[in-house]
């Protein structure tokens, strides 16, 4: 083990266990002195004694250790361990009455297609589809919630990348672990004490190191913009993740955070342009019975006209489930509707 790290844990001994057990993605210590861990995509309850006062000490041992404050006027910390993984932690009073830790544990196992059709995050079918999608060089979104395996997802894909093509990934941690040989991986910088470099500073650069796919870890600010522009640019077969609940949801969010910083920008020429860029969004989810992937859908266009995304659902898992999915052509069946998303409809 990392000396720093277990000189760390050694600060949390009460979820020391918990931090070790590979298995864990995601620890969770709510005010109430109750923790939670969350285990190949299910949330269970740990029975835990952490006195509050220890908590409170460790957490600011630990964020001295990282050059960082955490104290009564500086009440929230965000930090990355030795290790990768993410601590978030803040104190009373801004919570009631113990101190909230959450640590988003850096994965060691990495997961291939087939290991998430083997725990069933998705079929053999879905998972040859995704990578005809990467392999053909398609713009792909991946849409989801906080801890839906968006980033697990991404990590899995980019292996259908071919061999010669060079890739600039850019990350606010760094979590993906791409083993392709023309790759330039980036992280921001947002907390330097010599400077701040952001996502839209790193995707800017990012343009001038010759990239064939660009790979951002997540799109949620004015970057979004900039990697709109990267996608009308020459850098098809490109991805990225996005919070959203669905899909067509994902495309509207994209649309919003390139007008952000923007806002002289026409809604209807930024949905154009996604519309026209981003060629297949999938979607995943959390379900009681792990991460699955819940819907996918090709982009075909925008209807200016009516405001709406054009698109066709190439999956859906509520069809799957109902039998519907055609297996015996060996892939999802295609709707033939022309289906429509009003983009000014409250998500």
């Amino acid at each position: 083990m990392n000396n720093d790290l277990d000189l760390l844990i050694s600060f949390l001994q009460p979820i020391k266990e918990l931090l070790l057990d590979d298995t864990v993605s995601e620890i969770m210590g709510n005010p109430n002195g109750q923790w939670w861990f969350e285990r190949r995509g299910r949330v269970e309850h740990a029975e835990i004694d952490f006195d509050a006062k220890a908590l409170r000490t460790g957490l600011e041992v630990i964020a001295n250790k990282l050059s960082r404050k955490l104290d009564e006027t500086h009440p929230l910390l965000n930090a990355q361990l030795p290790d990768g993984s993410r601590l978030a932690a803040v104190l009373p009073p801004v919570v009631r009455p113990n101190p909230a830790v959450t640590i988003r544990k850096f994965s060691k196992v990495r997961f291939t297609i087939a290991d998430l059709i083997q725990t069933g995050a998705m079929s053999t079918e879905i998972g040859d589809l995704l990578r005809g999608y990467i392999e053909e060089g398609k713009t792909v979104l991946i849409s989801g919630g906080t801890g839906s395996g968006k980033t697990t997802l991404l990590n899995a894909l980019a292996d259908f990348i071919p061999e010669e093509e060079r890739i600039v990934v850019i990350e606010d941690t760094s979590e993906l672990r791409i083993g392709k040989p023309n790759l330039l991986a980036s992280e921001c910088q947002t907390e330097s004490h010599t400077g701040t470099v952001n996502f839209n500073d790193l995707l800017k650069a990012a343009l001038r190191w010759r990239p064939d796919r660009i790979i951002l870890g997540e799109v949620r600010g004015d970057e979004a913009r900039t990697l709109l522009d990267s996608f009308n640019t020459g850098h098809a077969g490109s991805m990225a993740t996005i919070h959203a609940s669905s899909a067509v949801k994902a495309l509207r969010r994209f649309g919003e955070l390139a007008m952000r910083s923007h806002q002289q920008t026409n809604r209807d020429d930024i949905s154009a342009e996604i519309a026209e860029t981003v060629q297949i969004v999938t979607q995943v989810a959390r379900y009681a019975e792990g991460r699955k992937v819940s819907e996918i859908i090709a982009v075909r266009g925008y209807d200016r006209a009516t405001k709406q995304f054009l698109y066709d659902t190439i999956f859906e898992r509520t069809a799957f489930d109902r039998g519907t999915f055609d297996r015996a052509a060996d892939r999802p069946t295609i709707s033939t509707t022309n289906k429509k998303e009003n983009i000014h409809a409250i998500a």
